[in-house]
Parts: C-alpha cells; sequence; structure tokens
C-alpha cells in the first residue's frame, strides 16, 4: 500500500506549484492497490478485472432508477457482454492457479485474497466448501467494498482539507509528531486522532453509499411507524448524517470536533445515527480496509504538501454506485 501511495506522490512532483485533479490519481492508487491485494502475483490480470468492473457498476448506477419496459436494452446487452468477459477473466486466473499447484510450479494458492477463495473452493469440509460462481461475486465485493468507498473517501477528504486549511494543519502536525518524515507505521496509524476526526466527518458529510437497502422478514416496529413481513426500506446517509435534530444547527458543517470525544459521544450513543459504511451485521466489509488506505494517503501527502482548492474546481456531487465529485477534485499543490 505504501509503495503504491509513494509512486502516486512521485508523479505528483511533476504538478508542484501547479493544479492537479487529485480524483484521477485517487482513482487509480485505489484500482492498483485492491488489484494487488486481491490478486497479488496477478496484479496486471487482476487490474483488468477491475477495469470490467467499473464499466458494469457505471451501467448498473445509470440504470438503478430507470423505469424499465419490456424487451432487451441496449444497456442490458452490454452489462451481459461485460459479465461473460469478468466470468472468463477471472476463471483463466483461478485455473491457471490450480494448475500451478497441481504441476506442482506452486506449493499453494497464494496469500492474496484470491488465494483465500481458492483453499475455500479446495476445502475439504463440505459446509466450508464455496463454488465458481461464489469466488466471482466474492471478487466483485471486494472490488466495491475496498476501492469505491476509498476513492470517494479520499477525494472529499483532500477537498474538505484544501477548503479548511486550519485543520488540514492540524492533521500535518499530528503526522509530523508521530511520523516524522518516516513511512508510516501500524502503530503510529492506530494513534492518528486528528486524521481519524477528519475521516469521519468527512464521511458523515459525503457518505460513500446513497442509499442502505434492508428488508422486514417479520413484522417490524421503527419508532412509530409499523411495518408488515417482506418490505424494503431505503435508508439515505445523507439525509440522516445532515439532519440538524440528530447533529444540531451546524449539521451542514465540516466540523471535526464533532468527533474528539469518539464516534458513541458524537451520535449520543445512537450509534444508527452515523451511516458512513452502513451499520449491523451487513456492515461494509471493506471500512477496515479503506480507512487504514486513507490515512496513509493523507499522511502521506501531508508529509509533502499543503493544498489548496484550485479556481477551477466545480461542486458537483455526482452518484455512481457511491458518492463522487462529478468533475474532480482539483486542487493546487505547494511542496513543504
Amino acid at each position: 500500500m505504501i509503495a503504491s501511495v509513494e509512486t502516486m506522490l512521485e508523479k505528483w512532483r511533476r504538478y508542484e506549484g501547479k493544479e492537479i485533479n487529485v480524483s484521477i490519481d485517487f482513482k487509480l492508487l485505489t484500482s492498483e492497490v485492491i488489484s494487488r491485494t486481491a490478486f497479488g502475483s496477478s496484479y496486471l490480470e487482476g487490474r483488468k478485472i477491475f477495469d470490467l468492473l467499473t464499466d458494469l457498476c457505471t451501467l448498473i448506477s445509470r440504470n438503478a432508477h430507470t423505469i424499465r419496459f419490456f424487451g432487451i436494452e441496449y444497456d442490458d446487452i452490454e452489462a451481459d457482454k461485460i459479465d461473460k468477459l469478468l466470468h472468463g477473466s477471472i476463471m483463466e486466473i483461478v485455473n491457471k492457479r490450480q494448475d500451478d499447484v497441481k504441476t506442482g510450479r506452486a506449493h499453494n494458492f497464494g496469500n492474496d485474497f484470491l488465494g483465500s477463495l481458492l483453499k475455500a473452493h479446495h476445502d475439504k469440509d463440505p459446509r466450508k466448501l464455496i463454488s465458481s460462481d461464489d469466488i466471482i461475486d466474492e471478487c466483485k465485493t471486494f472490488y466495491f467494498a475496498g476501492q469505491e468507498t476509498t476513492y470517494s473517501l479520499l477525494s472529499w477528504s483532500v477537498f474538505l482539507l484544501a477548503i479548511h486549511t486550519d485543520w488540514q494543519e492540524k492533521a500535518r502536525k499530528e503526522v509530523l509528531e508521530l511520523f516524522g518524515q518516516e513511512n508510516p507505521n501500524s502503530d503510529g496509524i492506530a494513534r492518528l486522532k486528528i486524521i481519524n476526526m477528519i475521516i469521519y466527518e468527512t464521511l458523515r458529510l459525503y457518505s460513500p453509499a446513497i442509499n442502505i437497502v434492508r428488508r422486514t422478514n417479520s413484522k417490524t416496529k421503527l419508532g412509530k411507524y409499523d411495518f408488515p413481513a417482506n418490505v424494503t426500506l431505503f435508508i439515505p446517509p445523507l439525509a440522516v448524517h445532515r439532519n440538524p435534530e440528530i447533529w444540531g444547527r451546524d449539521a451542514h458543517l465540516f466540523k471535526p470536533e464533532r468527533f474528539a470525544e469518539g464516534l458513541a459521544k458524537a451520535t449520543n450513543g445512537n450509534a444508527t445515527a452515523f451511516l458512513g459504511f452502513g451499520f449491523g451485521p451487513r456492515i461494509c466489509v471493506g471500512m477496515n480496509f479503506a480507512s487504514n488506505e486513507a490515512k496513509i494517503t493523507l499522511s502521506m501527502i501531508l508529509q509533502r504538501y499543503k493544498f489548496t482548492l484550485s479556481p477551477n474546481y466545480v461542486h458537483s456531487p455526482f452518484v455512481v454506485l457511491t458518492v463522487r465529485p462529478q468533475h474532480g477534485v482539483q486542487i493546487l499543490l505547494q511542496p513543504l
């Protein structure tokens, strides 16, 4: 992860004193990190798979709330093509790894995410066994949970810090006290209080998920409302996170100090008031992964640069499965 951030920051040296659209680089960074984590030595093949998944996500998002008529539409045909390519690409890597183990070219399936799935695929315990389709579905979920959420979080975090330079300075001071000019380490990452507050507040104002969908299994009472079984509920995090009855009259403002005493204190003990990564047993599986990647990336940026928002920035939050800046985030880089 650190090596990937270093590669990105090496490119940034060409933009010192100039404008750079960090969203483009964050997209590449998070794609690279998740590709290496998921596919390890099969990284290049993994990048192809995640590019296909990006195209599929765009099609899904474009049609999620569209009224559909009878018949097959163009996007349906395209989505089917991409899905078949995805299936074939993933199975090509799967078959290669299985053949390597079978012929003795490799001693095991590897220690990356795909290797873990293949171990489960060949588990002798039928209760732990997963199918080939399960492997493909897990790869899709891992991509969305680990890449899309982090890309959104990093983009909005830098946007907010570029505006609120006082908090940028506070975060930089913390980073330099913990790491100096050395790369972030696990002990220091766990002690990042200011950056943790900033991440929470970013997730509150710009939650990656536009809707959290749940279904009632039985008759359910929520507050003063009664719901029968099999009702689909759409929970909008943005409405919850900016509700002045929960967060106060300044709910629309960027105030990381809300989280100075932790999440429980900030929500007055109401855990469902904060839905940055969802809630409950179906909370985002990429939560810790996304948070740690964001902390490492922000720390390494703050060690090297001051930045302000470019006059060319156009504020336009846009939904493609997650909430992202439609035109990117343009900042002006100033090396320290």
